[in-house]
């Protein structure tokens, strides 16, 4: 059984459009936060900070997607970094999960389940964070994630508030999940063929470890890339912050055979979405090909961190992910807000 044949959507691809969300939310009245809660959904941050003394704080955390790849235990994997993405984000660590399992019963083998729940916690153990549970139903789709709870020093949030003008940004992933793993869900290639998107999608982007204090404490402001693309999340970023974004093109690097799926339209319907979602806000000079302008947009499953770091220490930072994220890279810089929060550029 292919699993990606099974949902016509898959991995962060099948999100909610960021336009539709956002006028969602706006209609919902939510009540005044309690005191400790820092963080919350309003300026769509990837997680929320509940603050349980002076020194610390709680990272809270969801998310769950359909089959983005067709082998259950990768997609176990996958999804589980992805979740646990959004506490590395916020510069926590993961404690503990919580699965969230919607499978067929009558059609899907029960040994599908348990490589994907293999693939999860194997993934929790890599991280050094325990499943304590879940809840599963009886669903149409398969569908998986976590929710995660993690721990962050109160010195160490990284806020996607806080860019400053004058940082540099840094990419720590490849992009291009999107169309490849279209290009997968249409036979065009196999998985054998996307070892370099699947080793990336598997990633932890756990960056704390290869930073010295000094490096960690030059990170103002950081989100995760995934399905609103490098310019959706770059926006909102941005958006938060008020300042723009400077992103060129060629400082950053697709993954294998990314740059051939979109010259051949293997596209999401993310690909439209995330477009029209900044639509206004972003700035593309018109000499960037339409598939550097598609991988702008092209929405990530388990992406990159995007980092806004002080410039004295970007080279140092950058050169100590290097040797673990193998495409890091500084990627533009900020300056005070012009007429669009970001300039996508040559």
């Amino acid at each position: 059984m292919k699993l990606t044949k099974t949902v016509q959507k898959g991995g962060c691809a099948a999100k909610v459009a960021a336009h539709e969300l956002r006028k969602i939310l706006n209609d919902v009245q939510f009540p005044t936060p309690q005191s400790a809660l820092k963080i919350n959904g309003a300026d769509f941050d990837d997680a929320a900070i509940y603050e349980l003394n002076a020194t610390q704080s709680l990272v809270k955390t969801i998310d769950f997607f359909t089959p983005i790849v067709d082998t259950p235990y990768l997609f176990g994997q996958i999804a589980a970094a992805n979740a646990m993405s959004d506490v590395y984000a916020m510069g926590g660590t993961p404690i503990l999960a919580l699965a969230i399992l919607a499978f067929p019963l009558q059609t899907f083998d029960k040994k599908v389940v348990v490589d994907v729940l293999q693939g999860a916690i194997d993934k929790l153990s890599e991280a050094q964070a325990d499943l304590a549970g879940g809840h599963s139903i009886d669903d149409d789709t398969l569908k998986f994630g976590l929710s995660v709870t993690g721990l962050v020093e109160n010195r160490n949030i990284w806020s996607n508030k806080n860019a400053r003008n004058g940082d540099t940004l840094i990419l720590t992933k490849g992009l291009g999940t999107g169309t490849l793993m279209a290009a997968l869900k249409n036979d065009v290639l196999t998985e054998d063929e996307l070892k370099d998107a699947l080793m990336s999608m598997c990633q932890l982007n756990n960056i704390l470890p290869w930073l010295s204090t000094e490096q960690r404490s030059a990170i103002h402001a950081a989100t995760d890339v995934t399905g609103f693309g490098l310019a959706g999340h770059a926006y909102q970023m941005a958006k938060a912050s008020n300042v723009t974004f400077e992103i060129h093109r060629e400082a950053f690097m697709p993954l294998e055979h990314a740059m051939r799926t979109l010259s051949e339209g293997l596209l999401t319907k993310a690909h439209r979405t995330n477009r029209e979602y900044t639509d206004g806000f972003v700035s593309i000079d018109q000499r960037l090909s339409k598939e550097d302008q598609l991988l702008f947009f092209d929405p990530q499953t388990s992406g990159g961190l995007l980092l806004s770091v002080a410039p004295e220490q970007a080279q140092s930072v950058c050169g100590a992910l290097m040797p673990v994220f193998a495409k890091a890279a500084v990627i533009g810089n900020v300056t005070p807000f012009q007429k669009k929060h970001v300039v996508y550029d040559l």
